[in-house]
């Protein structure tokens, strides 16, 4: 079955179309179709809107009475909706609170840090468990050994 004079015309076509395609089709070609096609949605998208808030704007600068008596009233509701005797005790208690309180004594830092930090020990001894308070201590210990320790080492280098 070989085909006649005709088939092979016909496959011969066939090639050089398909060789055809491939050449004007490539990469290149396609990239370009694409960026152009992107390009003029891009265009058509601006000029829409850029025509659409035109026209809302022409449409938005002259209310009509309707419009006008619609926020008169919304007005009136949001003034009535205030509440003013809210606002004036804020003000009255941010009066108060701007108000100097007496002068406190400055504390020595060491000392009010001290304290502050036995006070914090006491409120974590007060909600921990007893591991926790043992292992607290030991820790506690530790620290005091080495603060004696580093004191002996500072005045024996001091002293020779």
């Amino acid at each position: 079955m070989t085909p006649g004079v005709g088939g092979w015309w016909r496959v011969a076509r066939m090639e050089k179309l398909q060789q055809w395609w491939r050449k004007s089709l490539s990469f290149k070609n396609a990239t370009i179709v694409v960026c152009v096609f992107n390009l003029v949605i891009a265009l058509l998208l601006l000029h829409g809107f850029l025509s659409s808030s035109s026209t809302r704007k022409v449409n938005d600068s002259q209310p009509d009475s309707v419009q006008w008596r619609y926020i008169k009233e919304s007005e009136e509701i949001r003034h009535a909706m205030e509440p003013l005797e809210l606002i004036k005790r804020v003000r009255e208690i941010e009066e108060e609170a701007h108000v100097e309180p007496e002068p406190v004594q400055q504390k020595d830092t060491k000392q009010s840090a001290a304290v502050d930090l036995i006070s914090r020990l006491n409120n974590v001894r007060s909600y921990s468990d007893a591991g926790s308070q043992k292992a607290l201590e030991e820790w506690r210990q530790r620290k005091m050994e080495r603060a004696r320790k580093r004191e002996l080492g500072k005045n024996g280098t001091v002293a020779s």
